[in-house]
């Protein structure tokens, strides 16, 4: 057995004792004289242990007690003040010690011997010793970096003793100051480790009669106590005497420590989405598997994706979509964790390197060096939604404990991911309302008021409480609108390419079948498509489309598996038609798809614009905003103080929500100029804008799920609205909204007077040509006295944030 580790001096003890007890004094407003006078040590209180306990329970033991007595000195029968009267008599200390700590268990325990209120050991187990204490005994200099950790743990000790025996609190008193956590140095892993102090061979005596404590100070130290600061007020510590010795039991509780620290580290939400927080996970996962190289990844179960976590990523953005590799998951059939994924149990890899045949991607992951892997399904309520995987650069790393820590883990991995899994269903929602409902941004806040009120009205017991009504009243409505022009011409001459070229290739075909077969009803068939070609050359109608696809696809389309064989090229001509036709349709739509797709491109690069100038004015006040995409596309905004969540609205910012309307439509003309040589068909766009400074009320219509104008007399602003694209100049029959131009309408002076200057303006900065026409209109179904000034655009100018270049000097 080996000898046991007291101090190698005297001067040792008092130094480190010294300061200890200052500290100690500072915190407990007690003279270091004092706290030194009344810590004693001494061996007294573990001699009336072996006389008065162990010898009765174990008479063998009687002898050796004999013998120790024999041949003990007085010194070590008193208070001991002279440390070299331990190292003089050790083996007598060691047979006392003997009754502390088992001799068949000494080489494994963490056990040390302390003197009353100080840091330092005068005996200890080698493995405490190689632990915590430097070679003078003492503690080592990496764990007294934080002093007052240790100091603060101590006085808490002390204190407990003091309520425990004198004041007759119940113990056991537990704090979260007795878990340190200490490097390896073979792995260089952090391994934690709990102190249990054991006061028995601590003698504690009040030095005359201790002040006792009211209900209400028993009360508050119940609630305070870890408080320091609390303890010392009610308890004078320098009225007591403390001799004897403390023992200091230490316990590795490394897998409990991490398993309560993956517990609070995956209760946040981002901790296994983010790069920060992926690095913690693994580094305590390697502490609990004692593996300075072992990796770990996170997959979560999507549909028919695999979104993988691992320790690699570096995203800003802390959610499971950004910060993970997307995998298919056919990519992994055959794999080693589709096959965990699919079972119950942990499921261990010795060598992945040996697995015949390796997917791709396997082959990946034995060429990045992963050998040993331990794979587990993560299930959440019973659904399989994920898999944990840690992995080795090592063969046959896991065994059966291995395999039961990852079955401890699993399940608050699951519950991690289900939050991340969640997160990311709220963003797609979010995504899903921008793109397909009418709760614009700008008053979800409303809509969220309205929500609560109804969640409310459920919690006081209404069982299908009615959403309350969403009005806002008094806001400024701003219409405008970007119409392809002659957009139903070219769709109409598109159909009508489609019909007669169909028709053509439907002639050739009966036209070569009555050469070879004189059939009356063939014949028939080419009279018909004649017939039908004429009534096209003189335009096209919807009757004329049915009558087309009548023809040739429910009474002739029955006809060609007939035909096919009468003659040797019949049979490439019918293939000819089919190759033309659309599948789905039976008919032809060259030119229509021509026309779709120039439509398409056009609305795209206006809508795109029209969105990205907004999303820049919405920036600097939010306001309700909502359009459409037809042949053009429309727009509708709100403005006003009822839309603000705050209730206030400066009046500027209406005046310059319509030069802003000016300003985009300027934009949009030009984004058409960019297009249109991009264009399979021929378009062109025409802009107006409805000035109307009138205030109004907008009603959210549950039913439709949009806003409407509220009230008879707000009516008149839709009517108008729905007008204005048949609009003409009076007395001429000319369409107010031309190619190129901007036509802003408006019915009272005051708004005139603030369009012409907002026309001036960009007149003069080069945004519109100095073309302007003030224009009567002709009136409109219940809409009279409107007017217009119609000017053109500079389609050469340049975009830009700031219209008007800055001046210098």
């Amino acid at each position: 057995m080996e000898n046991p580790l007291p101090l190698s001096g005297s001067e040792c003890v008092q130094d480190n004792a010294s300061l200890s007890m200052a500290q100690y004094a500072s915190k407990c407003d007690i003279s270091v004289t004092e706290v030194q006078a009344n810590a004693f040590l001494s061996l007294i209180p573990l001699l009336t242990f072996w006389e008065t306990e162990l010898v009765p329970r174990c008479p063998h033991m009687a002898g050796m007690f004999a013998g120790i007595m024999e041949r003990l000195p007085q010194s070590l029968q008193e208070d001991i003040t002279d440390m070299s009267v331990l190292e003089d008599n050790q083996d007598i200390l060691h047979a006392l010690m003997s009754a502390v700590v088992s001799p068949a268990s000494f080489g494994q325990e963490l056990t040390a011997a302390f003197a009353p209120c100080s840091f330092d050991s005068f005996y200890t187990t080698p493995r405490f010793q190689h632990l915590f204490l430097d070679q003078n005994h003492a503690l080592k200099s990496t764990l007294m970096e934080n002093n007052d950790f240790h100091v603060e743990k101590k006085m808490l000790s002390t204190y407990y003793l003091v309520l425990e025996r004198i004041y007759g609190f119940s113990g056991p008193f537990t704090s979260n100051l007795n878990t340190q956590g200490v490097i390896d140095e073979k792995t260089g892993l952090i391994r934690y480790y709990e102190e249990f102090p054991d006061h028995r061979f601590v003698e504690l005596t009040p030095k005359g009669t201790p002040p006792p404590l009211s209900d209400t100070d028993r009360e508050k130290m119940m609630d305070h106590l870890t408080d320091l600061e609390q303890l010392s007020r009610l308890i004078d510590l320098s009225q007591f005497q403390f001799r004897g010795f403390l023992i200091i039991r230490v316990l590795d509780v490394t897998e409990k420590a991490i398993l309560s620290f993956l517990e609070r580290d995956l209760v946040d939400e981002n901790s296994i989405f983010s790069s920060r927080g992926i690095q913690q996970i693994e580094s305590r996962l390697q502490s609990l598997f004692r593996r300075p190289d072992l990796g770990v990844s996170v997959a979560s179960l999507k549909g028919d994706q695999v979104m993988v976590t691992k320790n690699d990523h570096h995203f800003k953005v802390d959610c499971l979509f950004s910060n993970s590799h997307h995998i298919c998951l056919k990519e992994l059939e055959g794999s080693v964790w589709m096959t965990a994924a699919k079972g119950e149990n942990v499921f261990r890899v010795s060598d992945l390197s040996r697995k015949d045949p390796l997917v791709r991607a396997e082959s990946e992951a034995v060429t990045a060096g992963i050998r040993s892997m331990l794979l587990t399904p993560l299930l959440y309520q019973g659904k399989r939604i994920g898999l944990l995987e840690v992995f080795s650069p090592h063969t046959n790393d896991f065994g059966t404990y291995e395999a039961l820590l990852m079955e401890q883990v699993s399940p608050l991995f699951a519950v991690a991911l289900k939050r991340g899994q969640d997160e990311l269903a709220k963003h797609v929602q979010t995504v899903i309302k921008e793109q397909c409902t009418a709760v614009h941004p700008s008053v979800e806040w409303r809509f969220r008021k309205a929500a609560l009120a109804h969640l409310d009205a459920l919690r006081q017991g209404n069982p299908s409480p009615k959403m309350e009504d969403i009005v806002f009243k008094e806001v400024v409505p701003f219409y405008g609108q970007s119409d392809i022009r002659g957009s139903s011409r070219a769709r109409n001459q598109g159909i009508q390419q489609d019909l007669s070229r169909q028709l053509a290739l439907a002639r050739e075909i009966m036209t070569s079948a009555v050469r070879e077969r004189p059939w009356p009803l063939l014949q028939e068939y080419v009279y018909r498509i004649d017939k039908l070609s004429d009534t096209l050359s003189d335009g096209v109608t919807s009757s004329d489309e049915d009558s087309v696809y009548q023809l040739l696809n429910q009474e002739m389309a029955a006809t060609y598996d007939s035909l096919k064989d009468i003659s040797g090229g019949m049979a490439e001509k019918i293939d000819r038609y089919n190759r033309a036709v659309d599948p789905a349709t039976g008919m032809i739509h060259y030119k229509r798809k021509e026309y779709e797709d120039s439509v398409a491109a056009l609305n795209s690069a206006l809508s795109g614009y029209l969105e990205k100038e907004d999303d820049r004015i919405q920036a600097s006040f939010p306001h309700y905003f909502e359009k459409r995409q037809t042949d053009g596309v429309d727009y509708m905004m709100y403005i006003g103080a009822a839309m603000m969540e705050s209730g206030t609205l400066s009046g500027f910012h209406i005046k310059d929500m319509t030069l802003w309307q000016i300003i985009a439509a300027c934009g949009m003309a030009r984004q058409t100029q960019i297009v249109k040589p991009d264009l399979k068909i021929p378009l062109d766009t025409c802009h107006l804008i409805l000035v109307n400074h009138t205030p109004l009320s907008i009603r959210f219509r549950y039913d439709e799920k949009r806003f409407d104008v509220d009230g008879a007399y707000d009516v008149r602003h839709e009517i108008i609205k729905s007008r204005l694209d048949k609009a003409l100049v009076k007395d001429s029959g000319e369409r107010l909204t031309q190619p190129g131009r901007i036509a802003l309408v408006y019915a009272n002076p005051a708004e005139e007077k603030e369009i012409k200057r907002h026309i001036r303006f960009l007149i003069d900065t080069g945004q519109l040509e100095n073309d302007a026409e003030f224009l009567p209109l002709d009136d409109l179904p219940d809409v009279m006295g409107l007017k217009a000034i119609r000017v053109g655009v500079n389609l050469s100018a340049r975009e830009s944030e700031n219209i008007i270049p800055m001046r210098t000097g």
